[in-house]
């Protein structure tokens, strides 16, 4: 009974981490805006800004409250070992029972989350775009997807436990490791599934992104501009590709809204990104998240009263995975805590790359120009900066580029 008790307040304790950056959130909408900002909205779009924040804020925190709820009820009420005992015995067919309930209740509470923010606060907002098919389309697509990812998770997870025992600790940090790495090199290739992808057409603009790359000896595939636009009004930009042979995709938002200057601006800090090879560091970095995920994977499969405690005869590898993301609802912060400092100096150092590359103030309006089409928060709380922040606020980018600037 402590055993379930503990679990059971693991679980509480991680929901209550995230309901409290919530509600930081939410409040911080009121925090006074930083001069070097403060023409990003006028006075009619800082109140829409305020009001679109406080309610994308009152979802986080209900959704929070009830996906806590919920995974209390399945926990305590042993749901989880019943719906397996529909199913005949044998790991396999076991582990695939809990997994298929957890994705499908998951799948069903992000997919209400989903419809509220994207098809009832964004649409009310400006920013969506997405038909009703599209947006199940998107949701079909990332069920199956999620799906996939994680019946192959618990299977290795099985797998090395079977055949390695204690050893699963490295060979599932590894093969983890290397998922991730094979998700980002197809990412090109899955982002077409349900997305339109056209060259840039010829002029000043593709030469000037072309000369970016090749005169720090990359290689260009292609100039794709893709059409954001079927989805939502918000703006982005990347490069993709391994190695020197790089493909620029642009979406269609950022090329109808920005200067030529501006654009290139933006590129030049994704290639201050690609320069320092700040993804593949990051992705390293992610071999903590990895090893720590790995080592509460044998904990979960090396003591049965784990499962025994919550209805099952043994040890159950689909709720083995459900305790491990339970064990990483409490370990998450914590490396997050490292990789966001990280990425956040990342940040600063490719926008001193744009800098160098002649865009210093074209770099200024660009951001500003995200910042209003993307309605970001212009004063956020410095806790939620220092726990959650992957970039930096837009004031603090601005005084490092103007300071860069400056230097040059």
């Amino acid at each position: 009974m402590l055993i379930k008790i503990g679990v059971i307040l693991l679980a509480v304790i991680g929901s209550l981490y995230s309901l409290i950056l919530s509600i930081v959130q939410y409040r911080s909408a009121n925090n006074p805006t930083p001069a070097n900002v403060a023409d990003v909205y006028d006075a009619e779009t800082y109140l829409k800004w305020k009001k679109y924040s406080a309610e994308h804020s009152r979802l986080d925190i209900i959704s929070t409250v009830v996906s806590c709820i919920i995974t209390v009820i399945m926990l305590a009420s042993g749901i989880y070992a019943a719906f397996a005992s529909l199913f005949p015995t044998g790991a396999f067919f076991q582990l695939l029972a809990v997994l298929l309930i957890e994705i499908c209740v998951s799948t069903v509470v992000s997919i209400v989350r989903s419809y509220i923010s994207t098809m009832i606060i964004e649409q009310k907002y400006g920013f969506n775009k997405s038909t009703m098919k599209t947006f199940v389309f998107d949701c079909i697509r990332s069920f199956i997807i999620e799906l996939i990812l994680n019946f192959v998770l618990v299977i290795l997870m099985y797998a090395f436990h079977k055949w390695m025992g204690d050893l699963l600790i490295v060979f599932f940090a590894i093969a983890v490791f290397c998922i991730m790495l094979l998700i980002s090199f197809l990412y090109p290739v899955l982002s077409k599934i349900g997305n339109k992808f056209e060259p840039l057409e010829e002029g000043e603009l593709k030469t000037r992104l072309s000369d970016l790359l090749t005169k720090h000896g990359y290689k260009v595939k292609d100039i794709m501009v893709m059409d954001a636009s079927r989805r939502t009004t918000k703006l982005n930009a990347y490069f993709s590709g391994f190695g020197k042979m790089k493909t620029i995709v642009l979406y269609d938002n950022l090329v109808n809204a920005m200067s030529p200057d501006e654009i290139c601006a933006v590129f030049a800090h994704e290639l201050g990104h690609g320069l320092h090879k700040d993804v593949l560091k990051q992705q390293t970095m992610n071999l903590i998240n990895f090893l720590i995920m790995a080592i509460l994977v044998w904990l979960a499969v090396r003591e049965p009263m784990l499962h025994t405690a919550f209805g099952f005869t043994e040890v159950n590898y689909g709720f083995s995975y459900i305790l491990v993301s339970i064990g990483l609802g409490i370990t998450s912060p914590l490396t997050s805590l490292i990789m966001n400092a990280y990425s956040r100096f990342a940040e600063f150092r490719a926008d001193r790359q744009a800098v160098y590359e002649g865009f210093g103030p074209a770099l200024v309006t660009a951001l500003k120009k995200l910042a209003k089409d993307n309605f970001a928060h212009l004063a956020p709380s410095k806790l939620n900066v220092v726990l959650e922040y992957s970039h930096p606020p837009l004031s603090r980018r601005i005084e490092e580029v103007e300071k860069a600037y400056k230097n040059k």
